[in-house]
Parts: structure tokens; C-alpha cells; sequence
């Protein structure tokens, strides 16, 4: 199906681009959310008369996001989690909780402007994509820890997962290979 873009997408083209895409991609995302229009020779021509406008506005909003990105471009977030000795969380970090740690923090960012390739689940500093725009994107550090100790030394770039310490178990019973099972070991028989 070809469409007309109505702004940039990503891996896929500039305005007024005339692309060729996926029926299901074109009528499920670009067309629902007014990124694209159905390359018709009537929305081409509407399209060429409104051309001008629609420039205009893509770049009136470019201004605003770049004024946006310079408030919160390299902006670090700490969000204490549970998580297991060996650092995987119980449970997961996804955008939406990403845009509500940075609004708590005084940066203005929604939950479809995070970028995640998929949720984070394990502790760490994770560098996460704000896309303000479609040509303006920013970097935000995202600081996952236990507690705010953790945090604090997670930020200076110490694996706080390695220094961990690992439980060890306090008792061990001896191990007979030739033993039958259901018998006793021969030194507890050779007591009763």
C-alpha cells in the first residue's frame, strides 16, 4: 500500500515521502495517528496545497521538543526495585513507569515518548531513548537499585551485583554413590 508521510518515521521516510508499506502497518499506525495518508491522486493534491502548512507546523513542534530535549537531555532517574541476589528485578521497568519517574524528577515526558526495545528486568544504569520528536531524540540514565546506597554506588560504577554476598548453605550430607536408596549411610547404621 502506498501512503504519503505527513512527518518523519523512523527507518521509513521524510515528509511528503511517498512510501510503499504493509497494508495492517499502514492501517493500524500510520494512518490512526495522522502520520500518513492513503497516496490517492485527491490526497496527493490536497497534500500539495497543504504542503506548506504542515511543514511549518513539523517544524513549529522541533522547536518546542529541541527547547524540551535541552531541559532534560542527560537527566538521571533512580528507581528502587525489588530485585534478587543476582540482580534480576521481580517484575519490570517499563516506559510507563519510566515517564512517571521522570515527571516526578520535573522533566515532561510521556509514556510513548520512551524508547525500549523490550522491559528492563535486571539492576543497573541503563541508558534509555526519549523521543520528543521524530527528529528530536535525547538520552536519559536510568539508575535501578535496591536501595539508595545501591544507587549511589551503582553510580559510580560499581557492579553492585558481584559484590553481593552469596548464601552459603551450612549443611552438607555426605554423598554415597554405591548406597541403595532407601538405606541408611554405613556410618549411622553401624551407630543404631
Amino acid at each position: 500500500m502506498q501512503v504519503i508521510l505527513l512527518e518523519r518515521v523512523e527507518k521509513l521516510g521524510h515528509i511528503g515521502d511517498i512510501v510503499n508499506v504493509k497494508p495492517g502497518f499502514a492501517r493500524n499506525f500510520l494512518l490512526p495517528r495522522g502520520k500518513a495518508l492513503r497516496a490517492t491522486e485527491a490526497n496527493k493534491a490536497r497534500f500539495e496545497a497543504d504542503r506548506a502548512r504542515i511543514e511549518a507546523d513539523n517544524a513549529k513542534r522541533r522547536d518546542i521538543a529541541r527547547a524540551e530535549a535541552r531541559e532534560i537531555e542527560g537527566a538521571s532517574v533512580v528507581m528502587i526495585r525489588a530485585a534478587s541476589g543476582t540482580g534480576q528485578l521481580y517484575g519490570s521497568v517499563a516506559a510507563r513507569d519510566l515517564a512517571e519517574a521522570l515527571t516526578h524528577g520535573g522533566h515532561k515526558a510521556h509514556k510513548n515518548q520512551i524508547v525500549l526495545d523490550k522491559p528492563i528486568k535486571t539492576l543497573g544504569v541503563h541508558d534509555v531513548k526519549v523521543a520528543l520528536h521524530p527528529e528530536v531524540v535525547v538520552m536519559v540514565k536510568v539508575n535501578i537499585a535496591r536501595s539508595a546506597e545501591e544507587a549511589e554506588l551503582q553510580a559510580k560504577g560499581v557492579d553492585v551485583t558481584a559484590t553481593a554476598e552469596r548464601e552459603e548453605s551450612g549443611f552438607t550430607e555426605a554423598f554415597d554413590p554405591n548406597a541403595e536408596p532407601g538405606t541408611l549411610p554405613t556410618d549411622e547404621a553401624a551407630e543404631g
